[in-house]
């Protein structure tokens, strides 16, 4: 009952309370804090749940008691962190500006997030100081929608990047969402920036087994999934790079609530993640925990053993 009671009081706070007064977000003046305990957020994916106990393990050696709380949604999840029931989560830079933004101008605002990760960072950072969040640097892990084919395909016809593909002239039926006839990332953006020729979107969803299964077949020649897939080598299948950067900066980033975990030893203490963590490393957690059944805290706590950013038991 425990774990309803948190809900039943995250359900509660969300809807009362949600960071600072309306005549205030212009400007947050509030110094800094430094709570002693802080709840690290988790979206509930497995991704998530390893971004959050690194997070939560990390702080702990700095000093801080630390308790998780999963909540799959961020229409919750995000408005908790505004309160400060939630003190820190990991997100996307450029999903989580579109959000906001969305949030705060409306769902039809012109997206903010982009390719481009200073433009992203620097419009992010101007949507959360209202709210009271804070977004720490971005560091070298980045889990963006992705393309691929199977490695005998790109040997087959010399593919490394999707600009290889578009040049190839090579007719691709893509499995993906049904919304990707119309995402500009997706097949307007195949056409648009690298010249592919798509004829058709077989809609069997993102980077599912069931897609996965399609290009390995040979139904379908390229399926879109994420660059943090764990289970591509299982299907024989590999990335084509993104070398026109068609796709925006969702580089992960800690998002902190400014007035409970603003203060600079916070910010080190997830910061040391920063030049050790790249997109690979987490696609192969990923696939620790999803295909060799581990626990996200022991993958992520032997991890940041084997990257020297243990050094005492937590």
């Amino acid at each position: 009952m425990k774990g309803y009671a948190a809900l039943a009081g995250l359900l509660l706070l969300a809807g009362c309370a949600s960071g600072p007064s309306l005549e205030n977000r212009d400007a947050v003046t509030a110094p800094p804090g430094d709570s002693r305990h802080l709840t690290v957020g988790s979206a509930g994916f497995t991704e998530s749940d390893l971004l959050a106990q690194m997070y939560s393990l990390l702080l702990r050696q700095a000093g801080y008691r630390t308790s998780m709380l999963t909540v799959a949604n961020r229409e919750l999840y995000e408005p908790a962190l505004e309160s400060g029931q939630i003190d820190v989560v990991p997100e996307y830079a450029a999903t989580f500006a579109d959000w906001l933004n969305a949030k705060a101008h409306g769902p039809d605002a012109p997206p903010v997030g982009s390719p481009d990760l200073t433009a992203t960072m620097k419009a992010l950072r101007s949507l959360a100081a209202p709210r009271g969040l804070t977004v720490l640097a971005p560091g070298r892990a980045v889990d963006q929608n992705a393309f691929a084919v199977t490695g005998a395909y790109a040997r087959q016809h010399r593919l490394k990047t999707l600009s290889d593909l578009g040049a190839s002239g090579l007719k691709v039926r893509l499995a993906a969402g049904d919304e990707c006839v119309k995402r500009p990332y997706c097949e307007p953006g195949l056409r648009k920036t690298y010249g592919i020729d798509v004829t058709a979107v077989d809609p069997k969803g993102v980077g599912t087994t069931q897609a996965k299964k399609a290009v390995q077949s040979g139904r379908d020649q390229m399926v879109l999934t994420t660059t943090t897939d764990a289970t591509l080598g299982e299907f024989g299948l590999v990335l084509l790079a993104d070398d026109k950067h068609l796709q925006n900066a969702d580089y992960i980033v800690p998002v902190v609530n400014r007035s409970r975990a603003g203060s600079e030893r916070v910010t080190k203490a997830l910061g040391a993640l920063n030049g050790v963590l790249t997109t690979a490393d987490l696609a192969a957690m990923n696939q620790q925990v999803d295909s060799w059944r581990r626990l996200p805290e022991d993958v992520a706590r032997t991890y940041l053993k084997e990257k020297g950013l243990l050094k005492r038991p937590t």
